[in-house]
C-alpha cells in the first residue's frame, strides 16, 4: 500500500525540538551535544534565532582536516546559508527546498520559532519505507 503524503505537512515527520548549539560555541561543545543526544546534526543559532546546520562530517572535514581546533566557534565550520519550511509546510515542500540546495536536513519554523528538524531520512521513512534508507534511518541506535 502507497503512503498518501499529499496531505501529510512538515509537522508529521519531522523530529521535534532538536538539539541546538550558539554560533559562538566552541566545536568541542559541538561534539559533546552530539555525542550526548546521539545525533548527527545541530541546529546553529546566533539570538535564538536559526542560522545554520553543523554536521559531524563540517566537524571533521571543516573543521579537524582544515586546522582548525577544538575551541574554534562552531560558525567557522557550520552551512553559511541555512534554509528552512514551515511546520505547516507540505511533504513535497521539505523535499523540493532539500532538493534545490542540495542538504540533507532543514530546520523547521514555527512563524520565528525553531519547532523541529527534518531530515532525508525522515522522509524515507514517510515516503518509501521499505527502502534501504529507510531502513538505515530507522534503525536503533542510529548513528
Amino acid at each position: 500500500m502507497e503512503n498518501d503524503t499529499t496531505r501529510q505537512t512538515v509537522a508529521d515527520v519531522m523530529t521535534p525540538a532538536p538539539t541546538t548549539v550558539d554560533a559562538a560555541q566552541p566545536l568541542r561543545e559541538a561534539a559533546r551535544l552530539m555525542a550526548a543526544e546521539n545525533v548527527g546534526a545541530l541546529v546553529v543559532t546566533s539570538d535564538n534565532t536559526a542560522v545554520g546546520v553543523v554536521t559531524d562530517r563540517d566537524l571533521v572535514v571543516r573543521g579537524l582536516a582544515e586546522g582548525h581546533g577544538v575551541d574554534a566557534p562552531v560558525q567557522q565550520v557550520a552551512s553559511e546559508k541555512v534554509v528552512t519550511v514551515g511546520h505547516t509546510d507540505p511533504v513535497e515542500t521539505a523535499v523540493e527546498v532539500m532538493r534545490s540546495a542540495a542538504v540533507r536536513r532543514v530546520p523547521v519554523l514555527d512563524g520565528d520559532v525553531l519547532v523541529g528538524i527534518v531530515s532525508i531520512g525522515d522522509l524515507a521513512v514517510e515516503r518509501d519505507p521499505s527502502s534501504a534508507l529507510a531502513d538505515i534511518s530507522d534503525a536503533e541506535p542510529n548513528r
